[in-house]
Formats: structure tokens, sequence, C-alpha cells
């Protein structure tokens, strides 16, 4: 076993890795970048060393200096994590020249389902069974319009590399082929630098069910299913083990034929074989098909261990330092059921947008795993994926498991920046996810019913404003008392473009009266509780300048000062801001251009993601306040339009 290894990565994933490492007797060595010199995995590892700037770009896929950052420390093998190098044959090499160990598959395996085309040749060889459709070398646009005619419409256009949902369009009507084959290209050739594409036939009703494999570099065995068809643009939210409606035939034929996967590659280390199966009649063993394999941990990793007892990390650490397979098939059994929902740091109502913020207040159930890479006070940074947390349950049953992930979503407190845990608990209670109905149009077709924002009631705005006024915490003389009246104040609170005012009577420290309109909210404590209208009240924190209760998933409301002149916001579409941090990708509008609303004017990249900036009414533009290459802090001017005069 090694003494010492290095962790490729950062945030949960590199955490994860180090809280099994120390239980094994491995020293784990850290690297990060400008951005995460306070980080939580930083901190957690036994040495860290910095390997550049914040953007990835900078340090975490500058392999040659992760590799000499691990030569220097002593460290004997490198553990990739997921994402940055992972799936990098390039970087396996340089690491095995560099006479250290890569925790993971070999260079030819990566390269061997790297890309989609001839990954899924090399699986039907290996009698995986693929979806029909055409992965062929000719990519004349001609061509590639008979082979959808072929394989009959609605047909689905992937782009070779990569993955994320990048260069992949769903066409269902030949009319419409052209223009999506077009769009897919130009996507796939500025995400990936590949144009290639190829075509499946789409499956009506698809769930993405995957296998958990491990092999030793021959022989290997699977670990059961995953369903992962709770998805937003291809984009997995909540993942569980085992798939529901799952038969002992479908388990048996999906999981050969993962075996057979990985063993036809020679593949060591864990694994995925992502398949997408035929709902439409529940599930056959004639009705799945290989979509692709990723060569690597996955984000999921948690409710696989959860149904089997198994570490995974155990495991690969120690096949990596030439142990065999830990354990053979008929070892392995299912005990129970698990869930994993992903918590973002991102704006649903706005579509989903990743935030930033810095976490003054954060606090995690004790009854569910929560892996994470972040604590209170640290920043959520616009460099890196938004995830604050992975939090996991498991049961004897699937009803269980369901209403302990419902209860932890429920009890999971952030404050500093906005999440998804309202759309996440908004899934949890879904009639159909509930009862197993699932596929991967779940969220997209319900996804008015699922973003729907809470409003505070009486009770929420009355503990936000003894919050935000100070009264919770007065004792003694500081809280006002007087023995011929009580003791008012005025407390304004505003939450999105509402303005919320309230008055508070003050009895004593230990109770209050709070006014809003014509309903008053009687606030006393009780036993150190405070109870609002006889019920026990959420928690609550304050930080600067906002206070945030922790009621139907977490409502944050601005203090108003009550000195502070009115400020509110005119709305003036003449002004594009960026709505977040981050990096200036292009710009497309030039002063003196005629625009009409909806023109997209600039490319934020933010978050891993692009963000298009568009004109919010026709005009003209005054002036472009950016150049192309920037970093703009969130609510930086990028550019102006002329007035609806025609004044600038």
């Amino acid at each position: 076993m090694f003494d010492k290894i290095l962790i490729a990565n950062r945030g949960e994933i590199a955490c994860r890795v180090m809280e099994t490492a120390r239980k094994m007797g491995v020293r784990s060595v850290a690297v990060f970048s400008d951005a995460d010199r306070a980080a939580r995995h930083v901190a957690q590892a036994d040495e860290a060393v910095h390997i550049g700037g914040s953007a990835p770009a900078e340090s975490y896929l500058k392999g040659d200096v992760i590799i000499q950052a691990a030569l220097d420390t002593g460290a004997q093998a490198i553990h990739p994590g997921y994402g940055f190098l992972s799936e990098n044959p390039d970087f396996v090499e340089a690491v095995e020249k560099a006479g250290l160990v890569f925790i993971g598959p070999s260079a030819s395996a990566i390269r061997a389902m790297g890309l989609k085309d001839a990954a899924k040749k090399l699986m039907e060889e290996a009698g995986v069974p693929v979806v029909p459709g055409y992965h062929g070398d000719n990519q004349d646009s001609a061509h590639l319009a008979a082979e959808a005619d072929k394989i009959g419409y609605p047909v689905l256009i992937k782009a070779v590399a990569g993955g994320g949902g990048k260069g992949m369009r769903l066409v269902e009507q030949p009319k419409d082929f052209s223009d999506a084959l077009e769009s897919a290209r130009s996507e796939a050739a500025k995400a990936f630098g590949n144009d290639a594409v190829l075509i499946e036939k789409f499956v009506e009703k698809p769930r993405h069910i995957e296998v958990q494999v491990f092999g030793d570099g021959s022989k290997a065995v699977h670990l059961f299913e995953r369903d992962c068809s709770l998805q937003r643009r291809h984009q997995k939210v909540i993942e569980e083990a085992p798939a529901p409606g799952m038969t002992d035939q479908m388990r048996a034929a999906m999981g050969q034929a993962g075996v057979r996967a990985a063993e036809a590659i020679g593949y060591a280390g864990a694994g995925t074989v992502e398949f997408i199966v035929d709902g439409s009649s529940g599930l056959r063993t004639d009705g799945f098909w290989f979509m692709e394999m990723n060569t690597r941990l996955q984000v999921e990793h948690p409710v696989t261990e959860a149904i089997t007892g198994v570490d995974l990390v155990e495991w690969q650490l120690r096949v990596a330092s030439g142990e065999g397979l830990p354990a053979r098939q008929e070892d392995l059994s299912i005990n129970g059921h698990s869930f994993e929902a992903r918590l973002y740091a991102e704006d649903v109502p706005k579509g989903f947008l990743p935030a930033t913020g810095t976490l003054s207040h954060l606090r995690f159930p004790a009854d569910a795993r929560a892996d994470s890479g972040v604590r209170a006070g640290d920043e959520i940074s616009p460099f890196y994926d938004p995830m604050i947390a992975k939090l996991t349950t498991h049961g004897p049953t699937r009803a269980v498991a369901l209403r302990r992930l419902s209860t932890a979503l429920a009890e999971c407190q952030v404050a500093g920046t906005v999440t998804n845990l309202g759309f996440l608990g908004a899934l949890a209670a879904h009639k159909g996810f509930a009862a197993g109905d699932v596929d991967t149009g779940l969220i997209a077709r319900d996804i008015d019913m699922l973003v729907v924002a809470p409003e505070p009631g009486p009770r929420e705005l009355a503990l936000a404003g003894m919050a935000a006024s100070g009264v919770m915490d007065l004792a003694g003389e500081e809280s006002g008392f007087a023995l011929w009246s009580p003791v008012g104040r005025v407390q304004g609170l505003r939450r999105g473009d509402d303005t919320h005012e309230l008055r508070i009577r003050t009895l004593s420290r230990d109770a209050h009266d709070v006014v809003i309109g014509d309903t008053v909210v009687a606030a006393r404590r009780i036993g150190g509780r405070w109870q609002l209208d006889g019920q026990v009240a959420p928690d609550v924190a304050a930080a600067d300048g906002v206070v945030t209760v922790f009621s139907q998933y977490g409502m944050s409301f601005d203090i108003i000062d009550p000195l502070e002149r009115d400020s509110t916001a005119t709305g003036d579409a003449a002004v594009i801001e960026a709505p977040m941090p981050g990096l200036v990708k292009s710009v497309h509008a030039k002063a003196g251009q005629a625009v009409s609303k909806g023109d997209r004017l600039a490319v934020l990249e933010a978050m891993k993601m692009e963000h298009s900036l568009l004109a919010a009414r026709d005009g003209v533009v005054a002036e472009v306040l950016v150049s192309e290459g920037a970093q703009v802090t969130a609510g930086a001017a990028l550019v102006r339009l002329e007035d609806e005069a025609g004044e600038s």
C-alpha cells in the first residue's frame, strides 16, 4: 500500500478521497489554486502545494505542475478525482513516465472510451447492445441526413467528443435536421475542438441507468446499478440505487454487459457503464443500450457505497497498489435503497443561474451523509462548479430512503447564497418520482410546478424582523422594557421586489408582539426556544445585512436600514450588467450598432457555463464598457444603449 498520495483535484471529491486515505493510514497531499488557498480540502490534507492561478487552465489542468508537486512531496501515486485531468490519457502517460502510479485505468482504456463513436463500435464487438444509429466517419451532411432517415425519427445528434449535453440536438422531423446538425457542429467545435457527430435513435421514454464496474486490469465485477434519470439539460440532479422497477433478469443482463465492457478494454479501477433504457413498458432485457463509459469515479458513487457497504475509494487504492479484486461477484449484494441529491448554489427561478456568495451559515442534517468541500465562511467561487454538497440517505426500502431524503433537504441550512434546495425538495415530493415512474423528461415536463418560489408567511416575516432588529438576543435593561407601556420599534425587510414594514412591540425580553399589516404574531421564548403563535420557530441566521429564516428550504431577506435613502432600482433596460462574476468570453456589440430586443450583446463565462447577455429592448448601442477577456464582478456595466429619445 502507498505511504502518500497526491489528489489532483479540489472540493468535495478531494475531501472524500482524503477521508479514506486517512482511514487506511495513507498520507495525502492537496494541490490548490489562488482561489482555493483557504479551502477545506487544503486544511484537511497532510500537506498542500500551490499550483497556480484561480482559473482551471492555470492550475488544476496543469498536469506537469501537478506531477512535479507529487515528486517534490514524495507522493507515490496520484488520484485524479473526477473532472479536470481524470480522463486525460496524456496525463496518465506522463504520470507513469515520471515513475508514479495513476490511481485509475490505463491510458489505452481511457482512449478506447474517449470518443463515443469508436467506443460504440468496440462495444458492439464485445457483445454489448448499442443504440441503433450511425457512428461512421462520413460526416457529409447529406450522408448524415440519409442515415437519419434509415434510423427513423426522432433521432439524436451527438458530438463524438465531450459530454455534458454540449453538441447534442433532438430532431423530431426531417425538415429540422439540417439546422440542428449545423447548430450541434458549431457548439461541438467550440466546446471540444471537434465538430464530428454521430446519430442515434431517440428513445421515447428514456431512462438513464448506469452500472458501477470495478476491474483489476483483466477481470471485473459489477456493483449493481444506479438510476440517474432525474436530469435537467442532461445534468443529473437526484440519483438512486438500485433502479426502481428493476428485475433480477434485467439486473443480471445489465451487470453482465457492464462487466463485458470493462473486460474488453482491460479496465482497472472504478468505472461506470451508462445505458439508455426504454421505460415505456417496463424494464426488458432487450430494451437497454450502451451510451458511454466514464473511466473514473462518478459523482454519484455514494449511493452504490450505501447499498453495498463497499468503500470504492479504498478499492481504488488497493487495486492501484497491486492487489487483485477485493471481492468476487458472488460476494456482493444489495442492502436497502439509497438516494443522492446534488445541492448547488444556483438561482432556480432565474433559469438555474449559477450563483456565488460567502456561506455565512452552513449546517447539514445529522442523519444524512453530506459530502462537501466547503464550510461556513467559505466563498462559492465563480471559477468552479458551484456544488455545495451531495446529500445521501439510505433506508431499508425505497419509500423510507426517500422520506429520509425529504427530511434531510428540509433540515439543511444554507445562508449567504441562493440554492436549489427548494427545487430538490419539490422533486423529492413529486408523486411520479415517489411512485418510481421516472424518465429523463420528467423535470422538463413538470418544471413549472417544481420551481415555484416560496412566499413568506406572517410567522416567517415576524422571525426575520426580530432577528434583523436584534430583539431575539436582548436581555435585562437592553430589552427596553418599561412598566407603563411596551417599547416599539420599526423594522424594514426586502425580499426580491417586495418590501415589508414590521412593528415590533417589546413586552419583555422573552415576549414580543410583531405587527405586520393587520396581523399580529405573538413571539414568546419558552424553555429557551422561541415560539410564534404557539408554534416552535425555525432556526434563523443574520449576517452582512441579510437574515435567513430556515423555513421552506431557506428564505432570505435584506435588512433595510431605517436611515437608508430610497434607492429603488429604476429597472433601466439601457444598461446591460453582469449577473454574476465571470470572464467576458466574447463581445458582439459595437458603438452605434442598432440592436433588437433579444440580440446577443456579450457572452459571460462563469461556473463552467456560458451565459448570453441579451438586449432588453430595441435600441442603438451608445458604448461598450468592457472588452473580451476581462474579468468582471456581479453588477458590472457591460454595454449601454442610447436612451429612448436617442440621446447618449
